[in-house]
């Protein structure tokens, strides 16, 4: 039987699955077997990027699935380079042709650098026509995301930043929560570090529930409304980050998990000078 994955109301009205699939990182001759896949088990949020240069796979694994469009929620991104106001609208156009669609359920700003103003202005332009049902943006620290709301007509609909339980983004979440911003979720596991997987309060909340520690850590995003895109290429996994919805973690052991938080990164500082020289110099074939 397929999971039936819960859904949330964007501010903007438009329905978005609290718990979708990512296919950062894997490789393009991957990605179309991992998402036909993921399919299959269930999930219907899908998460790309122009910068992953894997939107073709996607594509490909959708077109091969027939599932009907409107059952899908699709979402990619707009890398910096792309940041201009003709520009961005021919990198829109390049990905819905990789993906092969018509439209975007959600489009995000990659990065918080280089004339994110203008690409903003841009993605409020592609909104208004029709073209993709949400906007919204990732990697926005609380300051950024702040200054973008103030000075622009539309409110993102989503912030796609680093969340998990060694990253919690309290202050992040407290103003997400205060302008409606959805907040979303990349590297829910930790990526896998800072000793995830055997974690003492994780193991044992999971052994009490009789799940696993990736289950609980995915429970505990979802619990609290914070979309969640786990990403795998192994079928049992998939499968396992979907079953998390027939058990609901205490109050104490929410408590116990937020201890967990140690207030920064532990993936990809943003804050850090020499990372957003690096971000800025990368190019793609978007």
């Amino acid at each position: 039987m397929t999971t039936q994955i819960p859904q949330l109301t964007l501010n903007n009205g438009v329905r978005m699955p609290i718990l979708g699939f990512g296919v950062f990182q894997i490789a393009e001759d991957r990605t179309q077997q991992a998402v036909e896949a993921a399919l299959e088990a269930g999930y219907r949020l899908l998460d790309t990027a122009a910068a992953y240069e894997n939107e073709r796979a996607v594509g490909r694994a959708i077109a091969a699935s027939g599932i009907p469009r409107d059952e899908l929620f699709i979402t990619t991104k707009l890398w910096i380079q792309d940041y201009g106001q003709d520009s961005a609208h021919r990198a829109f156009d390049r990905s819905l042709d990789r993906l092969g669609l018509d439209h975007l359920d959600l489009y995000l700003l990659h990065q918080p650098f280089g004339d994110y103003y203008v690409a903003w202005r841009a993605l409020e332009r592609l909104d208004r026509d029709g073209r993709t049902r949400a906007i919204g943006v990732s990697n926005f620290y609380p300051d950024r995301l702040a200054d973008l709301i103030t000075h622009n007509e539309i409110v993102p609909a989503v912030n796609q930043i680093e969340t998990h339980v060694f990253f919690q983004r309290t202050d992040d979440r407290r103003l997400m929560r205060e302008h409606g911003v959805q907040h979303e979720s990349w590297g829910p596991l930790a990526e896998g570090g800072q000793g995830f997987f055997d974690n003492p309060v994780l193991v044992d909340i999971a052994r009490t529930h009789d799940k696993s520690v990736a289950q609980v850590a995915l429970r505990w995003l979802t619990q609290r409304d914070i979309v969640a895109i786990p990403k795998s290429v192994r079928v049992e996994r998939m499968a396992e980050n979907l079953d998390v919805f027939d058990f609901q973690l205490t109050d104490d052991e929410m408590a116990r998990i937020a201890t967990l938080d140690t207030g920064r990164s532990h993936i990809f500082d943003h804050h850090a000078p020499e990372a957003v020289k690096g971000l800025g110099a990368t190019r793609f074939d978007t």
